[in-house]
């Protein structure tokens, strides 16, 4: 058996609370321990610049972490690269700078005041000026699954019945029908957020990890050996189980 695998779920701008689970992880498995996150870094909370400054500067520093994309950081940067503020998952009348997605605080995090009111042609202009270029790149550059023996790390799941090989990136970074009321095994146990829950909870097939740090709750980090999950805790690993 491999060594343990980390994963976190959705950050989504809130730096205070990734820092604590990354300490989590590193009392655990020490500094060197294998990380995936399975995206949405940005959006509703109140620091998704730092967020993603502090992920760019880890990839530096060489850290042992795999960063995959969310429909919240593809949110953000289809906004910059062709001021798209909406998606075809998403209701027709519910741009991204609604509170409701959480694209303005994305934008007030990098000093940019984006109110659904406010002409696009000024927002975008603005954003263009205050989010670097490299944060751009980075979030545009991040993939969107890992695969290990056991495990499949995506950000929202994966269409069933489908290889891993041919899955599109809508359905990875957005899909939930059909795939959280499949119960079928899948060739591996998929670990992902995407989906806010009150907490993490293993469906059997499949892991999710968004506990709803988006709307203020707490932030959570699993560890697998295998397919044995456990929720990491300040007293230690709590079993994660169907």
């Amino acid at each position: 058996m491999t060594g343990p695998i980390y994963a976190i779920g959705d950050v989504h701008g809130q730096l205070e609370e990734l820092h604590r689970v990354l300490a989590l992880i590193e009392a655990d498995g020490g500094a060197d321990a294998q990380v995936v996150f399975v995206g949405d870094y940005v959006d509703r909370g109140p620091d998704s610049r730092g967020v993603v400054q502090f992920l760019m500067d880890a990839q530096v520093a060489g850290r042992n972490w795999i960063m995959l994309k969310g429909n919240h950081d593809r949110y953000l940067t289809r906004f910059l690269d062709q001021s798209i503020v909406h998606d075809p998952a998403t209701r027709a009348d519910l741009s991204w700078f609604n509170p409701r997605l959480g694209g303005d605080k994305t934008m007030a995090s990098y000093g940019v005041l984006a109110e659904e009111e406010t002409p696009l042609g000024e927002i975008h202009a603005a954003a263009i000026q205050a989010v670097p270029q490299s944060h751009r790149d980075f979030l545009n550059e991040r993939p969107l699954m890992h695969i290990t023996d056991d495990l499949v790390f995506v950000h929202a799941g994966i269409r069933p019945k489908v290889p891993l090989e041919d899955q599109i990136e809508d359905d990875l970074i957005w899909i939930r029908q059909p795939f959280l009321d499949y119960r079928k095994a899948h060739d591996r146990l998929v670990v992902h957020g995407h989906t806010a829950l009150d907490h993490p909870e293993h469906a059997g097939n499949r892991v999710n990890l968004d506990g709803g740090a988006g709307y203020f709750r707490p932030l959570h980090a699993a560890v697998f050996e295998g397919t044995e999950c456990w929720l990491l805790s300040a007293n230690g690993r709590i079993p994660l189980r169907p």
